[in-house]
Formats: C-alpha cells, sequence, structure tokens
C-alpha cells in the first residue's frame, strides 16, 4: 500500500534510534559520531527535547572523558528501544566516531518507564565489545529473558544476552551473514559514497528484527544485500553455550541495501528502509526468500532513512539519519547536522 511521509521533528543533531513505547511516549538518540552532542538521549515532548532519564545520565562529554565515568553515563548511545513491557532499554556502543572502544562504556540499560529511573544496567566486557565493535541495535525475546544485538563494527558478530545474568555470548564473529559484503558498493545520486581517505560505507551486521511468533531472529550487514535469520532456539541454546550455531544461519532473500528493519505488528510484512533510494520498501516474509521488496513511498526528503518503530496505535516512525551528508563523507559538513524524525501517512 502507497504512503506519504509525515513530519514529526526536527533535529540540529544527527539522530539514528527512535522507539515508542505502549503508552505513545517518543524517545530518540544521538550519537556521538562527528560532534559532541549536549543531549544523548532524549524523551520527544511538546515539541522539544528532554533528557532521559536526567541530565546527569547525559552529562559525558568527549573533552571531559577523563572526568566522568562512563559505566553510568552516555558515552555513544545508537539505540533506544521500549520492549512494551514498561521498559526503555539503551544501547551504549560506547564508540564514539566509530572508534575507539571507552572501556567500561558499553553497556545495555534498562530504565523503567513508570519512575523514570535506572533499574539495570548490562556491561559488557572486552570479549563482548573488543575493540573495533560497534553494537548496533537491539530486540528482545517473546518472554523478556535475552537480548539480542549487531554488531556493526569492522569485524561483525551478533550477541545474546541472558538478562537475568547479565551474561552476554558473542555468536557469528567473523562468519560471512554478519560480515560486510566484498565487492559490494554503496551508491546514493548514481555515485559510490566514500570518504575522502577513499574507505567507502563500512557497516556489518546492523538491521535486526525477531518475527513474530519469536522463532526467527532476522538481520543484514548495510553493505550487504542479503537478509539473514537463525532459529531463536539454536541462538538460546547452543548460542548461548558458546557453541557455534553458524550452521543453522539460513540466506532469506535478497532485501537490497538497508539500514533498519521492522515486522509490523499483526501482519508479515518486513519494512525496509532503502538507504540508496531514499525510499521505505516492504516485503512478505510469508511469501519465501523469493519475496520481492516493493517501494512503501520513496521521497527525497528520506535521507538515509535509519530506523524504524511502531507505537501502539500501529503507526509507523522512521528516522533520518542523513549519513551521506555527515563529515564522514563530506568533510565541510556541519558538526551538528540537521536530521528528522518522520511518521508514515498511507493512502486510504
Amino acid at each position: 500500500m502507497p504512503a506519504s511521509i509525515e513530519l514529526v521533528a526536527e533535529f540540529g543533531h544527527q539522530v539514528t534510534g527512535v522507539s515508542v513505547s505502549e503508552t505513545g511516549r517518543i524517545f530518540v538518540n544521538f550519537p556521538r559520531w562527528t560532534e559532541d552532542s549536549a543531549v544523548s538521549v532524549a524523551e520527544l515532548r511538546d515539541g522539544g527535547l528532554k533528557p532521559y532519564p536526567d541530565e546527569e545520565w547525559n552529562a559525558w562529554r568527549n573533552a571531559k572523558k577523563d572526568e566522568i565515568t562512563p559505566d553510568d553515563h552516555w558515552v555513544c548511545v545508537q539505540s533506544v528501544v521500549a520492549d512494551q513491557r514498561g521498559s526503555l532499554w539503551v544501547l551504549d556502543p560506547a564508540a564514539p566516531a566509530q572508534a575507539h572502544v571507552v572501556s567500561k562504556g558499553p553497556k545495555l540499560v534498562r530504565i523503567d518507564l513508570a519512575s523514570d529511573k535506572v533499574a539495570q544496567t548490562i556491561a559488557f566486557d572486552e570479549d563482548a565489545a573488543p575493540q573495533g565493535s560497534y553494537l548496533n541495535d537491539v530486540r528482545f525475546s517473546q518472554d523478556g529473558k535475552y537480548a539480542f544485538i549487531t554488531d556493526s563494527g569492522v569485524r561483525g558478530a551478533l550477541l545474546v544476552v541472558d538478562i537475568a545474568a547479565g551474561k552476554a555470548v558473542r555468536v557469528l564473529d567473523g562468519h560471512p551473514s554478519t560480515q560486510m559484503k566484498k565487492g559490494l558498493k554503496v551508491k546514493l545520486e548514481g555515485k559510490e559514497l566514500r570518504r575522502p581517505d577513499g574507505r567507502g560505507v563500512e557497516f556489518s551486521a546492523d538491521g535486526i528484527e525477531l518475527s513474530k511468533d519469536g522463532d526467527y531472529l532476522y538481520w543484514q550487514a548495510i553493505k550487504g544485500d542479503e537478509l539473514y535469520r537463525i532459529p531463536t532456539a539454536a541462538l538460546l541454546g547452543a548460542g548461548l553455550k558458546g557453541e557455534d550455531v553458524s550452521g543453522q544461519v539460513e540466506q532469506y532473500g535478497i532485501n537490497g541495501v538497508n539500514d533498519g528493519l521492522l515486522i509490523s505488528r499483526g501482519t508479515d510484512d518486513m519494512y525496509l528502509t532503502s538507504v540508496q533510494d531514499n525510499a521505505i520498501k516492504v516485503r512478505k516474509l510469508s511469501d519465501g526468500p523469493q519475496a520481492e521488496a516493493k517501494f512503501v513511498v520513496q521521497d527525497e526528503r528520506l535521507r538515509w532513512p535509519d530506523t524504524f518503530s511502531q507505537g501502539p496505535d500501529g503507526t509507523v516512525y522512521v528516522t533520518t539519519s542523513h549519513i551521506q551528508d555527515s563529515a564522514f563523507f563530506k568533510p565541510d559538513a556541519p558538526p551538528a547536522l540537521p536530521t528528522q524524525l518522520w511518521k508514515l501517512r498511507f493512502a486510504g
């Protein structure tokens, strides 16, 4: 079904993640990629941004990194996810500029939405988040006991997290399904996107989503065009034991170059942020690996559509992070990059 986009909010910083709680509260995050942003995680309230859960958690700065502890402050937040169970989870890879991982910084933090207080912090050691990692996005098992995380760093992987135990295990580390695809070129406006030093788009496993029944975990690399999946039973069984689960990975069709993934509630539709096309696409998972990804909306304002979230009323939201416009690829770009949050409006 065709759609249009409607502006929800504009930001003076580079946004990546968005999440909408079961009560309709909207949260966004701003990673420290090309600027030392004053706010990392915020709630969108009355048209403005309120640092979340408070100003203290947002007090860390690159310039004050030796003065502020990284384990209880946001360092470089990449993703926020409301679990629809009364909590907001914040994923902090703690790698400003997607470079050096700050010691004791990588973490997954649960905030109780009723009290707006941090309720749990799961710290990731160097086995889970080594140098070169960039923990990207997270999904939760249906029973809320486990988390699944993509690592889009130089050596892609998945993390499986036992939430109660605070234990994380790296799986599919270096497996082809989690890596950048050799020879693939990410093109925008007809030209390959490259940095001034010649490097192209170099993001490994990034987009992640769970099937409606929770039986399969899906993911893909940004520098890749193939969708992969694995039974969650394999991850929670052999995977958590540190055993090899690569034999249970299934290539599940061609998506093209995409960033965020979303399986819409109540359907088997998988939405895709098609970054090369300034577009949102959709494919029906029930049609199998051969299902074609079709355009939902294509709009020049969708400059690097990044992350999806779905509100309690079914509204689909998406951020535009303008990665191609950032100082990573355009050295003369302003460090405080204007970005947006949109929602989809379906015809009829």
